[in-house]
């Protein structure tokens, strides 16, 4: 029953809050961890998940919403009961496959969830096993204190075109600052080529208005669909895509066997996949570095061997002031945090804080606080924690 797979776990969570730190135990009582230097974070283990894969706060009310990548989207209240949201569409689910990102859409800050405009992504099957990710706009409608359900939900963006296999439909979504314009990661789904291919939006970045049409002043306006819809190209499977403080768009995306990036994203840019990487091909097929090619945008930072990175936030909080306007990265192989200072196009790794769990997604609270989900399903994983200051 939903009940018993979502009550507060409360078994020992060890965690290893520094490179170069000792391990301690956490129970849901937030036991602070001890470090070398003192430890930046306690952990508390809330709640538990099926499969989760991203979350995102109700700005106005702090509750918090969670998807699952087998099909379902539950929500936990600030007072810490759990909830369901019903009309959640059928998705494609398998490999990488299945319900993606959950989006607020700007501007909704009143102080009653009953009714809000969101927007999510999810792998969606096609003819003759084809697949690709879809962007869907619908009314998140909340009668009940834990029911919700979505009405109105409608496709306003999808891949072109659907591909066979179930990888790297990235599918992360991000508003403007000004929230005006709807970017779209788009990944290449394993093909390589389409993402140097202007024809279509595999490997790319698209920038539409909150309706789902191309924005005008994209880079190709005028040449048609798809390609009027591009914002950047050149990329592999982005897993992050997040605003700065100073409103530059960053994504977040995994590398081959090595050569996981950060990058700035400009328009028009071309970031170089599959021509140039700083890994290679997983059978050991060499891949030109990004300096050998410096017509093509340069990565920030660059990973080797891989972080595989889940999702990340700049942190704009008070509760951790060192890492104010860093950018703070889940870690899949690197297990736990990275933190990244950003300097000015380029970025600098400052620390790592491995844990016990591969964490998929993370979010920064109303208060300030940092919110993570691991990876996976089963009695072990899929936990959402909350990191508070040690001290």
């Amino acid at each position: 029953m939903i009940a018993e797979r979502l009550v507060f776990a409360l078994s020992p969570l060890t965690v290893i809050l520094a490179s170069c730190g000792s391990a301690a135990t956490g129970e849901k009582s937030a036991v602070p961890a001890a470090t070398e230097g003192g430890a930046p974070f306690k952990v508390e283990r809330v709640a538990q998940f099926d499969e989760p894969w991203a979350m995102a706060f109700d700005e106005g009310t702090g509750t918090l919403f969670v998807t699952e990548r087998k099909g379902a989207i539950r929500f936990m209240t600030p007072d810490r009961r759990i909830g369901e949201v019903s009309g959640v569409p059928k998705v494609d689910y398998g490999g990488q496959g299945g319900l993606g990102d959950f989006i607020f859409a700007p501007g909704q800050r009143s102080e009653k969830l009953d009714r809000r405009v969101v927007y999510l992504s999810w792998a969606e099957a096609g003819q003759g096993d084809t697949r690709g990710a879809v962007v869907g706009k619908a009314d998140l409608v909340c009668a009940e204190a834990l029911k919700c359900r979505l009405d109105n939900l409608k496709v306003i963006w999808r891949q072109t075109p659907k591909v066979t296999g179930r990888g790297h439909y990235s599918h992360r979504l991000a508003f403007s600052p000004d929230g005006q314009y709807l970017f779209v990661a788009s990944g290449e789904r394993q093909k390589f080529t389409p993402a140097q291919d202007l024809k279509t939006n595999l490997g790319k970045i698209v920038r539409l208005l909150p309706d789902g049409t191309p924005a005008p002043g994209n880079p190709y306006a005028g040449k048609g669909s798809p390609t009027d819809q591009i914002w950047s190209y050149g990329h592999r499977n982005i897993l992050g895509l997040a605003f700065d403080p100073q409103g530059g768009l960053w994504d977040l995306e995994h590398g081959p066997a090595g050569g996981d990036e950060l990058n700035l994203v400009k328009p028009g840019a071309n970031y170089g996949w599959p021509l140039v990487s700083d890994g290679d091909h997983y059978d050991g097929k060499p891949i030109p570095r990004n300096s050998t090619r410096p017509d093509l945008a340069q990565p920030a930072i660059s990973w080797n061997p891989v972080i595989a990175p889940g999702d990340y936030i700049f942190y704009t909080g008070d509760r951790f002031p060192a890492w104010k306007g860093q950018a703070i990265i889940t870690g899949l192989v690197a297990t736990g945090l990275v933190r990244v200072r950003i300097d000015g196009d380029k970025a600098v790794e400052e620390g790592r804080y491995p844990m016990d769990n591969r964490i998929r997604d993370i979010a920064q609270g109303p208060d300030g606080a940092i919110w993570l989900i691991e990876d996976g399903e089963g009695s072990d994983s899929g936990h959402l924690l909350k990191l508070d200051p040690a001290n």
